[in-house]
């Protein structure tokens, strides 16, 4: 049986379906187990749709509103990857929270309910063929989120929240303003209706767009976006929001919704590329707020003392590489979509790590995390490969896709760009070592909880370091067709 347009409505049906079950459960791991089991079976179906939109060609739903092509398959593949680890995850990290922090039926409910609502949101925003649509998508994830940061309340969660809140809406409201601007950019170059803003619609009048009104509505779209994404300088949110929110809710924040705002800056590209004869006008902005990001998140975690904080500053960073490469052309494009899996798989990794090694060590403070291989062999060897594999060590994954990154960028002759990367990578590096050594093998200064780990925790840090090392030493030609299919969507090569 074949996966058709409409079906693809399951996609966004079931995680709301997830939800209203979660909050029908009678005990709180009952309420957690809805989603370590429910998220694996969307995943299943997400997996069967995928298939086939590389099988088949692209799906679209009846009257245009859904869309699934090869850049927003991918995505998919990204976000269940991180969803489904995520949610295996919740049940040992809940199990060992505080007691201060006890996790009541009603917090488990809620917690399984928006954990559903988020997947679902992020669902609508890479399934939506309409431009609009997805804006609602994108403002949709920040209600249902913010909800998540504060689970556990206290004046830091609070404030947390209600800054995400803030300026994320802010940044939404910017991109409202670059959604209209790109229907005004139609002009009388299409007919006024319900399918004005289908991306299918306006990629094939794209050279008819007014090119001034377009560049302008960029501008919108990549600020407000890339608030969301944790772009600098527009990034404020994301360091609070990062430390003060359950490692789980830290792994999806950074692991995925951070991509996903990205996604939706790279479904314009296209769009403006036509309009203004494929300048790279739109490339040359990524590139400039790419190297800001990977300058400006370098600087910050320099001064870092909190583990959820620092990786919160490596994801600014990683996201700036990842726009930067967006911007080199052909192979920047693949190698930015292949960081894009890299920085996802490890980053969540990373903040599993983090959530598991603060409930141990009692602090997230990087000062007083010391010895943590001795402590917890499992999870100190998590959080020490996903720092080494964060900052480019070979033969990982993000290794190969950064040093992509910068063969294209010697390609396109942008060795100021490839300078200013070097600098930034080489700063993250040497600080982020000097960390990780410290909190492997640093003297203890407190005593630390024994706790056995469970054979879910096993998997869950043993799959992503395996990924994560297989593709750094091998890409599977079907992967390679995968990527080469994301990115020529990008490229305008496919509709």
């Amino acid at each position: 049986m074949t996966f058709t347009g409409d079906m693809l409505w399951w996609l966004i049906l079931l995680p709301a379906l997830g939800a209203a079950l979660s909050l029908l459960m009678p005990s709180p791991l009952a309420a957690l187990t809805t989603a370590a089991v429910g998220v694996p079976l969307i995943a299943a179906v997400a997996a069967w749709a995928v298939a086939s939109v590389f099988q088949i060609g692209p799906l679209l739903s009846n009257g245009g509103w859904l869309h699934l092509d090869p850049l927003s398959a991918y995505h998919v593949v990204v976000m269940m990857v991180v969803f489904v680890l995520s949610s295996l995850y919740t049940i040992p990290y809940f199990r060992h929270t505080h007691e201060e922090h006890a996790f009541t039926l009603a917090s488990a409910r809620r917690f399984s309910a928006l954990w559903y609502g988020a997947l679902g949101a992020m669902a609508l925003v890479l399934l939506s063929n309409n431009l609009g649509v997805m804006w609602v998508g994108v403002e949709a994830t920040t209600l249902l989120t913010a909800f998540l940061i504060c689970l556990h309340v206290s004046p830091f969660s609070l404030e947390a929240t209600w800054k995400y809140l803030i300026v994320c809406s802010v940044g939404v409201a910017f991109a409202f303003m670059g959604v209209l601007l790109v229907a005004a950019s139609a002009g009388h170059a299409a007919s006024i209706d319900a399918h004005l803003l289908h991306w299918t619609h306006m990629r094939q009048i794209a050279g008819n767009l007014d090119p001034k009104l377009l560049k302008l509505a960029f501008v919108f779209i990549l600020v407000g976006y890339g608030t969301k994404a944790g772009l600098a300088p527009m990034h404020s949110w994301l360091p609070d929001a990062h430390s003060q929110a359950p490692a789980p809710v830290s792994a999806i924040f950074s692991g995925f919704m951070l991509n996903m705002a990205l996604y939706c800056i790279m479904r314009y590209i296209p769009l403006v590329d036509a309009a203004t004869g494929g300048t790279g006008w739109a490339q040359n902005l990524l590139v400039i707020f790419g190297l800001m990001s990977i300058v400006i998140g370098a600087v910050f975690i320099l001064a870092q003392h909190d583990l959820k904080r620092f990786l919160a500053y490596c994801s600014v960073e990683h996201l700036g590489i990842i726009a930067m490469g967006l911007g080199l052309g052909p192979l920047g494009i693949f190698a930015a979509l292949f960081h894009t899996l890299n920085h996802s798989v490890c980053k969540a990794l990373g903040f599993f790590s983090a959530g598991r090694i603060g409930q141990i060590y009692g602090s997230h403070d990087m000062r007083e995390i010391r010895g943590s291989l001795q402590t917890n062999r499992l999870w100190g060897t998590g959080l020490f490969v996903s720092i080494l594999v964060l900052i480019g060590v070979a033969p990982f994954a993000i290794f190969m896709s950064e040093l992509l990154i910068l063969k294209a960028a010697v390609e396109a002759g942008r060795y100021v760009v490839m300078a200013v990367f070097l600098l930034g990578v080489a700063t993250v590096f040497l600080a982020a070592l000097r960390y990780a050594i410290n909190m492997a093998w640093g003297e203890k200064s407190r005593t630390c909880k024994v706790q056995e780990d469970s054979p879910i925790e096993w998997l869950i840090v043993i799959a992503p370091l395996l990924l994560l090392f297989i593709l750094g030493l091998w890409m599977p030609a079907s992967f390679r067709h995968v990527l080469e299919s994301a990115a020529a969507v990008l490229a305008g090569r496919t509709t």
